[in-house]
């Protein structure tokens, strides 16, 4: 495939159809995760106990942190990629595989090595407990040294993404998931001349698997010419690029402080919540585990829209652009809704995967009730977000992000509970989400995102 594969090219074709087809693997991969972080989670809390539980929680809760943070710069490069190609410029798009390559394998050692130098004093600043600290830090070290193959894999599953191609690295994804599954249990308790490694064993299935996903997807893509791999006369594309590393960060790091935004609004409501009593916060956490899994057809879309439109920009055909954005909605309205009217039918035999029967299914009855629905409206944001920044404008959807959380829906949530009591805090839901939609659609409207640019040149224009 040293060309590009014309069922990859965005700008071309039926779009339904093809969003459709593009969004599934990865929202196939997000469920694939979260069931993968289930399983693992269940290995150690089950069989290694509370506090080793507790270690891996605190450790993982790090993880993500460094994992969000890279979000942001692997959403640029895929937007500059997908410009890139959607232009016919295949030499732009190698350049910022190239530059993309090396910058993530610098950021991904120097993150690895402080990570593994300081994590005893991370772990501290987490208030980790202390009987779990020695078995976190033990845990975090080897998560940390493992660290640039997971940069590097995520990496190559974005560009593949920005080049219109979602299936490869589902695939890949399939498999780093499946091994890591299978090792859990092998490393952890050991077996024939394999010794039981403990909880270190969790982390070194997690690193395993990573390192040998990414082997083997650099060995498919270059045993297929995939027409974005670096050759021999390519060499001179790996350098630091200051025009492209400029734009990764520029644009980058807007995208990674939304998530963060996100997360931080999330612990804001848990710090309320948990004034309420233990099967307040229990209750909350069940429905929470629930939203996330109903946010995930949103969140596949939201990141597909953003591919088909960054081609579609660099070609210049806006027409598409805005039927992606409308195709999008519609399709967040019907995938979210019938999960939400899955979760409405089964209100209690859903909680009661978490929850016994008492008080605490009782009250996350409620807040499904009250918030589930409001999340179709949340996902309009995910979609028009996604189009939004494949022009390269940032600055405004991270504006919006952060008015609809932390200054609505926060300080509401805040202001409900001490006017009106629990029931009340979850109102905050719904309208802290129709406030997030309308700003962002009031921006795709009227506006100056098409004017935005990810590199200096080559600006798009509507």
């Amino acid at each position: 495939m040293s060309k590009q594969d014309p069922k990859m090219n965005l700008t071309e074709g039926p779009i339904a159809r093809k969003l459709l087809l593009f969004s599934l693997p990865v929202l196939y991969g997000n469920v694939l995760q979260s069931l993968n972080g289930t399983v693992n989670s269940i290995w150690v809390g089950k069989f290694l106990g509370e506090s080793a539980f507790a270690a891996t929680s605190n450790a993982n809760n790090v993880m993500f942190l460094m994992l969000s943070s890279i979000f942001g710069i692997g959403m640029a490069s895929t937007i500059m990629i997908g410009q890139s190609i959607g232009s016919g410029d295949i030499r732009q798009a190698k350049r910022v595989v190239g530059t993309s390559t090396l910058f993530f394998f610098t950021l991904s050692m120097f993150v690895a090595a402080a990570g593994f130098f300081l994590s005893p004093q991370i772990l501290g600043w987490m208030n980790t407990p202390p009987d779990a600290i020695e078995m976190a830090n033990a845990y975090l070290r080897i998560i940390f040294m493992s660290m640039p193959f997971m940069f590097c894999f995520s990496l190559i599953m974005t560009i593949l993404r920005g080049a219109g191609d979602s299936k490869t690295p589902f695939k890949f994804l399939v498999m780093a998931i499946i091994l890591d599954i299978v090792l859990n249990p092998l490393l952890i308790f050991g077996w024939g001349p394999i010794p039981a490694f403990h909880i270190s064993g969790s982390a070194l299935a997690t690193a395993i698997s990573q390192l040998v996903a990414l082997a083997a997807i650099l060995l498919s893509l270059y045993r297929k010419k995939h027409f974005l791999r670096i050759t021999r006369d390519d060499r001179r594309l790996l350098r630091y690029d200051r025009e492209i590393i400029g734009s990764l960060v520029k644009k980058g790091v807007p995208m990674g402080l939304q998530m963060i935004v996100v997360s931080t609004s999330a612990l804001a409501m848990i710090n309320l919540v948990n004034r309420f009593g233990s099967e307040a916060t229990a209750a909350f956490g069940a429905a929470m585990q629930l939203s996330s899994y109903i946010q995930m057809p949103a969140m596949a879309i939201g990141g597909a829209v953003s591919s088909f439109a960054a081609q579609n920009v660099g070609a210049g055909k806006w027409d598409r652009v805005h039927r992606v954005t409308w195709l999008g909605v519609v399709f967040n309205f019907v995938m979210t809704g019938v999960l939400v009217v899955l979760i409405y039918l089964f209100n209690r035999q859903a909680l009661g995967l978490f929850l016994p029967e008492g008080r605490a299914i009782e009250i996350g009855m409620t807040i499904n009730t009250i918030t589930l629905w409001s999340f179709v409206i949340f996902g309009i944001t995910f979609v028009v977000s996604g189009v939004v920044r494949s022009t390269g404008a940032v600055m405004v959807p991270l504006l919006i992000t952060f008015l609809a959380l932390w200054c609505m829906r926060i300080p509401l949530s805040y202001y409900l509970a001490d006017s009106y009591g629990l029931d009340a805090v979850w109102w905050s839901f719904p309208i802290g989400f129709t406030a997030g939609s309308l700003l962002s659609v009031a921006y795709y409207f009227w506006g100056n995102w098409k004017k935005a640019s990810m590199l200096t040149y080559g600006a798009p224009k509507s």
